[in-house]
């Protein structure tokens, strides 16, 4: 069995507004609104998940619009800082008239690892990349982007540390990933068991203060794996190293496990069962509110709570 992570899963982050939220990643980026659900933790409060179009491993972004009234975020050590999209190559000039037409606040094109990148930000400051790469995943079409140009999944996550050693080592010896370059103070780590979504840069600023996971920041990156028996094979590894990691969790769409790697970012690791058509079909994903079964009593108060979207 493999027992490799399988690159990324997914990616949670935190924003404000969820009309603004929806809006941008569905229009804007073009993402397909594959889930409208709630946080677990905070019934009252949405969980909205964007992908390609039956939300696949490695495409999915997931946020927590926790209101208006949540404090800014601010970037620093211990956190995943930026996210990188995956774009066709030669689509880099699309993307930067489309930011324009749309106010996207976005920095020239540039060059990393012999990648061309486009930086931009989202509405709530969040930081991500297009990164012009070969990728054979298939996009969700929309009226705005056409598919030569659209985003495919996850080309990589960067994480900023004081000090990448530890970090690193939790990649490597635990997860199968391995140095791949290193410029400057960046050091890219990828994974061979997957092709896309497979890539995690190590940033270290020695000084850099520590970050503030809020509004327009990261919450936490997931990693995958295929199934339950490989999932719990990493509990028992992980636990072994004394970081807390948490019991198995079911998150309806996947199960999960959590802990935070030695420098201070939270990990999750997660499976590609079941699914996101286990509570509704391909056809009506993202259209309407699905509650964990827990909750499912109490939906006329959450949905009374909630601000309408889409």
């Amino acid at each position: 069995m493999e027992t490799k992570i399988q690159g990324l899963h997914h990616i949670t982050a935190i924003a404000s507004d969820p009309i603004r939220n929806y809006e941008f990643y569905n229009v804007v980026l073009g993402l397909r609104f594959i889930k409208k659900t709630v946080n677990f933790d905070d019934p009252k409060s949405y969980h909205f998940y964007y992908g390609n179009e039956i939300g696949n491993a490695g495409t999915i972004l997931t946020f927590f619009p926790w209101g208006d009234g949540i404090p800014q975020g601010r970037k620093g050590s211990g956190m995943a800082t930026e996210i990188g999209f995956s774009v066709p190559y030669g689509s880099l000039e699309f993307w930067t008239k489309h930011f324009e037409k749309h106010n996207v606040i976005y920095n020239k094109p540039a060059k990393k690892f012999n990648e061309k990148y486009l930086t931009f930000l989202d509405p709530d400051g969040l930081k991500f990349e297009l990164v012009e790469t070969k990728d054979n995943r298939i996009p969700w079409k929309t009226n705005e982007i056409p598919p030569e140009m659209a985003i495919h999944g996850f080309h990589s996550v960067t994480l900023t540390l004081n000090n990448s050693k530890a970090t690193a080592a939790i990649l490597t010896d635990i997860f199968g990933y391995e140095l791949v370059a290193n410029e400057s103070n960046r050091f890219r780590y990828s994974v061979d068991s997957v092709e896309n979504a497979a890539i995690v840069d190590l940033v270290e600023l020695p000084d850099e203060k520590k970050g503030l996971v809020a509004n327009g920041t990261v919450h936490h990156v997931a990693f995958r794996v295929q199934n339950d028996a490989v999932l719990m094979q990493f509990h028992d590894k992980i636990n072994k190293l004394g970081l807390g990691i948490t019991p198995k969790i079911d998150r309806n769409y996947f199960h999960s496990l959590y802990f935070r790697e030695p420098g201070g970012v939270l990990f999750e690791i997660a499976t590609d069962n079941p699914g996101f058509t286990v509570d509704e079909p391909l056809s009506e994903l993202g259209k309407n509110l699905k509650l964990p079964p827990q909750y499912e009593s109490m939906r006329n108060e959450i949905e009374s709570h909630l601000i309408k979207i889409n």
